[in-house]
């Protein structure tokens, strides 16, 4: 699977990226919301792993954009914290899954298997 991480810790994504292409993924790393549109833009992914709690553009944000362009693109929240609202909103906006940080490196594999 082609996977994009859109999280604004370089630390945080980059464990997952790591962990992930440890499972054979394909994985891309970008660290703001705007950032991510862009590489969903020139090539979508298969799944999409985005943090709510970023400078500028926040998750939430990113993902009603890409549910404007890309509405069965599976995405995962990954969030040290979230608030009820942003919870709602999340899952009104169809978000695949909720995952709080610190993340155990096997629940991403189980969220992927979930998304797919």
């Amino acid at each position: 699977m082609r996977i994009l991480i859109i999280d604004d810790e370089p630390l945080v994504a980059d464990v997952m990226a790591e962990a992930l292409r440890l499972e054979d993924h394909d994985v891309v790393v970008a660290s703001s919301g705007e950032e991510g549109l862009r590489v969903i833009a020139q090539k979508p992914p298969d799944a999409v792993f985005l943090d709510i709690v970023m400078p500028g553009m926040d998750g939430i944000e990113v993902l009603r954009a890409i549910r404007e362009r890309h509405p069965e693109l599976p995405v995962i929240i990954l969030s040290g914290w979230v608030s009820q609202s942003q919870l709602e909103e999340a899952r009104r906006l169809g978000v695949t899954e909720v995952i709080s940080k610190p993340v155990p490196l096997k629940n991403l594999a189980r969220a992927l298997r979930q998304a797919g």
